[in-house]
């Protein structure tokens, strides 16, 4: 039987506290870094992807130090590493979906200046998604 770390019932606030983070960085980034639409260019496209990253290198620290608070040192070394491991498996996953969006946008003729807010709202869905399907199971 495989022992839960962080199950639901007994930490209901850190799962609070994550989805609420991630809302409001979804808000900001809509709603107040990229609120009139714009050509993203390589510069400022790379100065995010570091905002972005260092965001989650941070949150795996914080993660990685509360495990270790909360139960040892092995344990939150692992947590922090199943974590990393995880974000940059999904990080080169994302890339070849970048190429799949750079197609179809071409495709069917997508305006530069609206791909972002069409990738934002892409993103958004499937995270509505994610959470429809894990409420179902």
């Amino acid at each position: 039987m495989t022992q839960h770390l962080f199950p639901f019932a007994d930490y209901p606030w850190f799962y609070a506290a994550f989805t609420g983070l991630v809302v409001a960085f979804l808000a900001f980034d809509l709603g107040l870094f990229h609120r009139k639409a714009h050509v993203l260019g390589f510069r400022e496209a790379s100065a995010w992807t570091a905002v972005w990253a260092a965001l989650a290198l941070l949150f795996c620290l914080g993660l990685y130090s509360y495990a270790a608070w909360r139960f040892d040192a092995t344990t939150g070394k692992q947590i922090g590493a199943e974590f990393l491991t995880g974000y940059i498996v999904e990080w080169s996953l994302s890339l070849d979906n970048m190429f799949v969006f750079a197609l179809v946008f071409r495709y069917f003729g997508i305006a530069a200046l609206l791909q972002h807010r069409i990738l934002f709202f892409g993103i958004l869905g499937a995270l509505i998604f994610r959470v429809l399907g894990a409420a179902l199971l």
